[in-house]
């Protein structure tokens, strides 16, 4: 199991630009791809970037896409969202997330259950 805890979120006017940071523990950060989802109040959680374990390959929602950034540094055990031109319907709590097996990249990476670890969020409020 690994322990992920978020941080970075707060209050941004629209247009203005947040980084979150996830920092991992308990395993081999750099054997698994990560992930950030974000959940809205009365909504479900849903996908916003994933990352793979060498950092090579990234893959974003439609609603985030040139936007935002996924990055990692496997030597800090920590994975990044850049935030930038942000919208007031970005905001959420955005939770990072690691994948259930090492060197595991699906084909579309966008689905929960392929993601076994949670933080336990950041709140992301975009004010219009």
């Amino acid at each position: 199991q690994v322990q992920l805890v978020e941080s970075g979120g707060g209050l941004v006017q629209a247009g203005g630009s947040l980084r979150l940071s996830c920092a991992a523990s308990g395993r081999t950060f750099s054997s698994y791809t990560m992930g950030w989802f974000r959940q809205a109040p009365g909504k479900e959680r849903e996908f916003v970037a994933t990352i793979s374990w060498s950092g090579d390959n990234t893959y974003y929602a439609d609603s985030v896409k040139g936007r935002f950034t996924i990055s990692r540094d496997n030597a800090k055990n920590t994975v990044y969202l850049q935030m930038n031109s942000l919208k007031p319907e970005d905001t959420a709590v955005y939770y990072c997330a690691a994948a259930v097996t090492p060197y595991m990249w699906a084909t579309v990476p966008e689905s929960k259950a392929d993601f076994g670890s949670w933080g336990q969020g950041t709140q992301v409020t975009v004010s219009s």
